[in-house]
């Protein structure tokens, strides 16, 4: 769906009279395509108070083949008659990114040697540059300072998302004691174009093994990948990221959209499933149908399946609302108990040790939302599903994971009245809706096997909604 506003104000004339009257000009976002530098400009890396982890940090830039440059040449720079005055202002040179070690700052003093790297670093971004910090999980430190100077990232990052322009992103990673081998994954994806639309966000990684993909642009060959709700929307773009990712995916929809499944796994060579998942056998017969034409191993299961049937709560028939948490939470229930049994692991059509399940929430399921009890109900049961989930299986090398979609640009947000539209679209950091591919770039960078170190978590794809902040 087209942003007829953004295309108007950040082209030809509607350029210019949007400058002079001083409207707002969303930024067009730098998305993956293949072949993609990780950056388009240099990378800033600096530590705070010691920096642990800069090491791993400028291990995993380098081998990214990112140019990195010193803090203090950039400090320098920003000091100089000739700096601006403003992110994405003045001259020297333009950065792809700023990445701060602040894993070992114990007290609030330590916050001014961070702003004092981050404060002139923001005068030189680059169009669509990142910013991402590294700090230790507070709920990890026993002393009420040093929690409390961790904390305090969290405010930062978030505001400093606030204050960015021109695409831009800010995002905060909480690396737990012995996390360093697993922070490739999480910080290559905040740095790279496949997050576009992931801003002010924080990401918690454990310690865990973790093998790299051969290749970081295809970490998915020789795996299978099941991904419901795959006929059109979200889950097209699903399978499209996946496939392109090296992955033979099992395209799953209801019978009555069989012709669209059909199409869309015939273009991204995958193959098709027809199937409701609230079926009481729906778990039996995926894993029988993995079995059969599989070998038996499925390596991640994406729940993408979803409906709305929104009215006000006391308009809402217990239909409407039965509908509504059978599909979008009570399935996900029921499949996951079948499939992650044991006795399927091995080549039974089960998830196999190391796989991963991701499952696809929304922002309504952490701020709810006018007309959507119901819908908000299962999006925030997932959220606790996940959670818990993830402790269970951990044991087996599983994580277990979701992603919370902000305003998407989707044949469904196409039918929501104008106003209450373009109020969605504008009301995030970014100015602008989301694509479905953004949502799909997060759930393959959860399912990658170097993403290990993540679990539990929920992330959100929502240009830093001002909801559910």
């Amino acid at each position: 769906m087209r942003d007829r506003y953004s295309d108007l104000v950040t082209s030809g004339p509607g350029k210019a009279l949007a400058a002079k009257l001083g409207l707002p000009r969303p930024a067009r976002l730098r998305r993956y395509s293949v072949g993609q530098p990780l950056l388009v400009g240099p990378a800033i890396v600096a530590g705070v108070a010691g920096a642990p982890l800069l090491p791993e940090i400028q291990r995993i830039l380098t081998s990214a083949v990112v140019d990195v440059i010193a803090a203090d040449v950039m400090t320098a720079e920003a000091d100089s008659p000739q700096a601006g005055s403003g992110p994405g202002s003045g001259s020297g040179s333009r950065l792809g990114a700023v990445v701060i070690d602040v894993s070992a700052a114990r007290v609030v003093e330590d916050l001014e040697s961070l702003r004092a790297v981050l404060a002139p670093s923001l005068r030189r971004l680059d169009a669509c540059a990142r910013i991402v910090l590294v700090g230790t999980p507070p709920e990890s430190l026993a002393d009420p300072a040093a929690a409390a100077t961790q904390r305090a990232l969290e405010g930062i990052i978030r505001s400093v998302a606030k204050e960015l322009r021109d695409g831009a992103t800010a995002n905060l990673i909480y690396a737990g004691q012995g996390a360093g081998p697993a922070l490739e994954s999480p910080l290559r994806f905040l740095l790279s174009a496949c997050s576009a639309y992931v801003d002010g966000q924080v990401v918690r990684v454990e310690s865990a093994e973790v093998t790299p993909p051969a290749d970081w642009a295809r970490p998915f060959v020789g795996q299978v990948v099941l991904v419901t709700g795959a006929a059109r929307g979200l889950g097209a773009s699903i399978v499209e990221v996946f496939a392109r990712d090296g992955a033979h995916v099992i395209c799953l929809d209801v019978p009555a959209a069989g012709q669209a499944l059909a199409a869309v796994a015939n273009r991204i060579g995958g193959t098709a499933l027809q199937l409701d998942v609230t079926a009481a056998d729906a778990g039996q017969r995926i894993a029988a149908y993995v079995a059969q034409r599989h070998g038996g191993r499925l390596d991640v299961l994406v729940h993408n399946a979803g409906i709305t049937r929104d009215k006000l709560l006391v308009n809402t028939d217990v239909d409407r609302w039965g509908s509504v948490l059978g599909v979008n939470l009570g399935s996900q229930l029921r499949m996951n108990e079948v499939l992650l049994d044991p006795c399927l692991k091995d080549g039974l059509g089960g998830i196999t040790d190391g796989g991963r399940i991701v499952s696809v929430s929304s922002i309504s399921g952490i701020a709810g939302n006018r007309g959507q009890a119901s819908y908000a109900a299962s999006k925030a049961g997932v959220i606790g599903m996940v959670q818990a989930l993830a402790a269970q299986v951990a044991d087996r090398g599983i994580t277990v994971n979701a992603v919370a979609p902000g305003f998407i640009e989707t044949e469904m947000t196409a039918r929501i009245p104008l106003a209450t539209r373009e109020i969605g679209r504008r009301i995030n950091s970014l100015g602008q809706g989301g694509q479905p591919v953004d949502v799909g770039e997060t759930i393959a960078w959860l399912a990658q096997s170097a993403s290990a170190g993540v679990t539990g978590q929920v992330v959100r794809v929502c240009g830093q909604s001002w909801l559910g902040a």
